[in-house]
């Protein structure tokens, strides 16, 4: 055991060691944390970094829907907000809602139609927690979070609380710039919660029916019940944009819907997600992106960007 695993500060929450990390993500594969740390609350997890060395590396995941984790696993701390707590979504003021960073982004839709708040309903379509939402920007059915995102919370890497404007608040605190599937939040950042302020009023049960199509939707045209995360390329071209291009057509185009490579495939439902069909290692998805990546440069001359994120250490050869 290294030296800095031997010498970490108490928590409330739970530090674990060597701890497999795929059952955490949605492709369920990737190697161990050298540490995972569950953080009680907030406060936990700020005093937790005041005292964790400089030296020794941190990352953070929210469910694992937007992640692959490599087969080598993930040197020095990773930290992941789940549990009652970090899942908390309740009103935050006129048509607002506060989330903390490990509520599910369904979570979010269902209560603000609980609370008849319209607008959030497009989270629902979102796969994953509010925490990794904030950092991509991300959206779906023509919305985004920046549209509805108010303030943000956070810890930094010192431990320290601070907090953060969006584009539609005005409180007067450091701004974070949006754009599309992107923000300019820095790296070090851990969100721990944000509030959302919706467009207005609006009948709950509307607000339900609203929900169950954006579900039924995403049951029809994606591939939710396989090992698989969110989109794995951002569109080329922001939504908006004249003769938008999308990722998956230019995917079809390069000829890769049902590609392999070794237990990893190119969905046949809709290609621009990969899916582990069979036994799939992190380093068959990555490298059967890559590939998707290359054919599609090659066909159409257009570099594709990854959506999902690779984090950790590369397996070598025994």
């Amino acid at each position: 055991m290294a030296d800095w695993r031997a010498s970490l500060p108490e928590v409330r929450g739970k530090l674990l060691h060597d701890q497999p990390l795929a059952p955490y993500t949605w492709f369920r594969v990737g190697g161990p944390a050298d540490v995972l740390f569950l953080p009680a609350d907030e406060d936990d997890l700020a005093d937790f970094l005041k005292a964790l060395p400089e030296e020794v590396p941190l990352h953070f995941m929210g469910v694992g829907s937007n992640s692959i984790i490599r087969d080598g696993g993930v040197a020095g701390v990773t930290v992941r907000l789940m549990g009652k707590y970090w899942g908390e979504v309740r009103p935050g003021g006129p048509h607002s809602l506060f989330a903390r960073a490990g509520a599910l982004d369904l979570a979010v839709a269902r209560t603000a139609a609980r609370e008849g708040i319209a607008g959030l309903s497009f989270f629902s379509g979102i796969p994953g927690s509010v925490g990794g939402a904030v950092r991509t920007n991300a959206g779906c059915y023509g919305r985004e979070l920046k549209d509805v995102a108010n303030q943000i919370e956070a810890v930094t890497r010192s431990g320290e609380k601070v907090r953060f404007e969006a584009e539609i608040a005005q409180y007067g605190d450091p701004k974070i710039d949006f754009s599309y599937r992107h923000s300019n939040l820095p790296d070090d950042i851990i969100v721990t919660g944000i509030l959302l302020t919706g467009s207005g009023e609006d009948d709950p049960a509307a607000l339900e029916r609203e929900i169950k199509d954006h579900q039924a939707r995403r049951a029809e045209t994606q591939p939710i019940r396989e090992k698989t995360g969110g989109s794995t390329f951002a569109n080329p071209d922001p939504p908006g944009t004249p003769n938008q291009r999308s990722s998956w057509k230019l995917i079809d185009e390069a000829g890769c819907r049902g590609l392999r490579v070794g237990g990893a495939q190119v969905s046949e439902k809709h290609c621009n997600f990969l899916i582990n069909a069979d036994e799939a290692t992190a380093a068959d998805l990555e490298a059967l992106g890559e590939l998707v990546r290359a054919r599609v440069l090659d066909v159409t001359g257009v570099q594709l960007r990854w959506e999902i994120r690779r984090i950790g250490r590369i397996q070598t050869p025994a």
